[in-house]
């Protein structure tokens, strides 16, 4: 088990270390000057030249490539010379210095994600830290709901079978499916904040929090969770009803569900009793995934309720060319990504000894 384990976290490594590199590499070839798009067109050369040097945008692409490195890295060297880019100073890095051999010091830190060009200096690690987590409310709420319904919707369809019940269930998830999440926000918007508003009392647009007209401080909305997490939720909600509904068929051709009948068991009390737990194995390893996707699937859904996620944040940050959070959200996704699914595979090994571990 350990050697599993040990196997799946170098692979884990891996894989981020080469994302590390793709979002430097793919956000540092794009066409413009990072200088020139923190301060603006109208700056002076001698202004962005000062900037170029602050950040190390001076310095060759391999060079910077190893800054930031060094800069993600808990483990870090760093110049104490003060006109360097690597200058150690405690109000830039949340770190402890380790030791000093020369010019270099050694550092223990948190990642260091740099910082926003267009908040003020402000960190981008402060910024995903205020923002993820209404992204993680509406990611779990959005597994909820496709979790509940959608085991329910494949029981239906079951007891249903072939009957036009059931159709009408497959025909919704194929939809559901189908339809891309930016389309159903916006037609859930439309529809249940705006045209039916008096009855749902929904709003089009809004967060989980907001600050009153008195300024006495932030007060929870839920009512704003709800449209938000059902259109997240909509296509794991169809993945989920099928899957539920071929694994519970299956399940239901097994010898020992033959036996249970055999007995005079009712159908229903046979599904509730012996079927239903092992049905749902495929649907758990499938919703862990869809996890991880959330984070990325909420962006245009973010946006367009106003949700002040990560997703809304990315958005943003591309209309406004924030190259650190832009670069920072999608390493904190990716690494979401690895996590999930390793702990998955960590998971699944255990629980299936048909694995070789």
């Amino acid at each position: 088990m350990t050697g599993y384990v040990l196997q799946k976290l170098g692979y884990a490594l891996l894989t981020l270390f080469g994302v590390v590199t793709v979002i430097f590499f793919l956000f540092t070839i794009l066409p413009g000057d990072p200088a020139r798009m923190m301060l603006g067109q109208n700056e002076s050369a001698e202004q962005i030249a000062v900037v170029k040097k602050k950040y190390g945008f001076d310095k060759p692409v391999g060079l910077q490539y190893l800054y930031y490195l060094n800069d993600l890295s808990p483990l870090s060297f760093h110049s104490t010379n003060s006109d360097d880019y690597t200058f150690f100073s405690e109000g830039k890095y949340n770190a402890a210095s380790l030791f000093t051999i020369g010019n270099t010091t050694v550092v223990l830190k948190t990642p260091y994600l740099r910082e926003s060009f267009q908040k003020n200096g402000k960190k981008v690690s402060k910024v995903i830290a205020e923002t993820l987590p209404n992204t993680v409310v509406l990611a779990v709420s959005a597994i909820i709901i496709a979790m509940v319904l959608g085991v329910f919707l494949g029981i239906i369809s079951v007891l249903f079978k072939d009957g036009w019940i059931d159709k009408l269930i497959q025909l919704v998830s194929t939809l559901g499916m189908s339809v891309p999440s930016f389309f159903s926000a916006i037609l859930f918007a439309w529809l249940f904040g705006f045209v039916f508003h008096e009855y749902t009392n929904l709003n089009m647009t809004g967060s989980l929090y907001y600050v009153d007209d008195f300024g006495e401080g932030k007060h929870i909305q839920w009512k704003n969770l709800i449209l938000p997490a059902i259109v997240l939720g909509i296509r794991p909600l169809a993945v989920v009803s099928q899957l539920m509904r071929n694994s519970l068929l299956e399940v239901l051709n097994q010898d020992y569900i033959r036996t249970a009948k055999a007995k005079g068991l009712s159908f229903a009390t046979i599904i509730r009793k012996h079927a239903l737990k092992n049905s749902l194995n495929p649907v758990v390893t499938a919703i862990s995934g869809w996890f991880a996707s959330m984070l990325a699937g909420a962006v245009f859904v973010e946006y367009i309720f106003g949700w002040n996620g990560l997703g809304k944040e990315i958005v943003d940050a591309l209309n406004t060319l924030d190259l650190p959070i832009i670069m920072g959200a999608v390493l904190i996704i990716a690494i979401v990504f690895i996590v999930i699914n390793i702990l998955v595979d960590i998971v699944y090994g255990w629980l299936d000894p048909k694995i070789n571990m």
